[in-house]
């Protein structure tokens, strides 16, 4: 097992920890209509609610890092700034030399928004990007990962993973893998994704993006609702002994089913989680909370579904926070970990926000109400991707 020694998220809930606990606690969502943007080559903005972090747009990044700036970079220089993140990574650097910590962020779009506006603004008739946008840095699928390396002086492997939805669950599993080889000592992990043209235009275009709050797993859901977020964790070996919270299993999959339909049967849904469940060495039933994928799409939640009452008792709370963050993409999986980890640290099992007529296949796992729990020793997080790309993550306190 791996220490999680730190952790943070900042959504459209708040910035930290606390906001996302207190949210989560008072059942306050953070959607709100779409004001982002002005459209697309001159079309009215899209019809549907969104999850915008507040603030984005009037933060300056400093000198020396100003070459990244971008709506995404800027997202990842802020949600490092809460939880004393940036401090823990300092401690980090001070206990393992800067060689010896990895750095793994997980990212669905990266820094494209800033290309969209690019090409929308060229100038010289047409052949340059516009001064401030011409930085190559940023138009790269890598933009986070170099920027984060830049902002935070790590120097070990530098790896940024972008499988879809499952991207920021999966870098849990890479830096265990790094850590587990002997490659690095000690890992930030972490995820971020904002809004932009291509995310909300392109999800709408597969018809997947509703008029209304999403509501996971309700009889009459008909779509999601986009999101932005970036968060962080730290993992390090853990000390004989040492208390406190654990990444205890991961498991991975992926069926490759369809480019963006799960397997009907959830079959790569029920190999991650199985596998998560080998990795860790418990059985389904010692899991108290699953943070489920839950995107509020009719084939997704119909799927996961079928795949986790397959797997586990009746007696499990599991819940979709999506409607309180929207789905935040590449970020997802970093945010519902966090999420995961609070319900673990508080006892806070969250439900399902919005959702109001249950989906009659669904089985018992699925809550919409939160609940309470004072002996939580397993919480488990579902992350899963376009093309079948599936993550599920155990975590554990010590």
């Amino acid at each position: 097992m791996l220490a999680i020694t730190a952790h943070t998220a900042t959504t459209a809930l708040g910035r930290g920890r606390d906001a996302q606990a207190r949210a989560l606690r008072e059942r306050r969502g953070g959607l709100r209509r779409n004001d982002f943007g002005d459209g697309v080559a001159g079309e009215q903005r899209l019809d549907t609610w969104i999850g915008r972090v507040d603030g984005l747009e009037d933060i300056t990044l400093p000198d020396a890092l100003m070459r990244w700036d971008c709506r995404n970079n800027r997202l990842a220089w802020l949600a490092l700034q809460h939880d004393a993140m940036a401090e823990r990574v300092d401690e980090l650097l001070a206990r393992h030399r800067a060689e010896r910590v990895a750095l793994v962020l997980g990212t669905s779009t990266s820094s494209i928004g800033a290309t969209e506006e690019a090409y929308a603004r060229l100038v010289d008739d047409g052949r340059h990007f516009p001064p401030g946008l011409d930085q190559p840095v940023v138009h790269t699928p890598h933009s986070l990962g170099h920027f984060v390396q830049q902002l935070t002086g790590l120097r070990g492997p530098c790896i940024t993973v972008a499988t879809a939805c499952s991207s920021s669950a999966k870098v849990f599993a890479q830096a265990a893998r790094l850590i587990h080889a002997g490659v690095a000592d000690a890992a930030l992990v972490g995820g971020v994704d904002t809004l932009c043209g291509s995310v909300l235009f392109g999800f709408n275009s597969l018809g997947l993006v509703s008029t209304a709050p999403c509501r996971p797993f309700d009889a009459a859901r008909d779509g999601l609702s986009l999101g932005e977020a970036g968060g962080y964790a730290i993992v390090e070996r853990a000390e004989p002994g040492q208390p406190g919270l654990r990444l205890c299993g991961y498991g991975e999959s992926s069926d490759a089913h369809h480019m963006s339909t799960p397997h009907p049967e959830g079959l790569g849904a029920q190999l991650a989680m199985r596998a998560a469940l080998t990795r860790a060495g418990i059985d389904a039933a010692q899991v108290g909370y699953l943070n489920l994928h839950g995107t509020a799409t009719p084939a997704n939640d119909a799927v996961e579904a079928r795949a986790v009452a397959a797997l586990f008792p009746e007696t499990l709370h599991a819940g979709s926070t999506k409607g309180w963050t929207g789905h935040t993409l590449g970020a997802a999986g970093i945010v519902e970990s966090v999420f995961a980890l609070i319900a673990l640290e508080e006892g806070l099992l969250p439900g399902t926000l919005n959702s109001e007529a249950r989906d009659p296949a669904c089985g018992a796992q699925i809550h919409f109400d939160n609940a309470q729990s004072g002996s939580l020793r397993y919480a488990m997080n579902n992350s899963f991707g376009f093309g079948g790309n599936n993550c599920s993550l155990v975590f554990g306190m010590a």
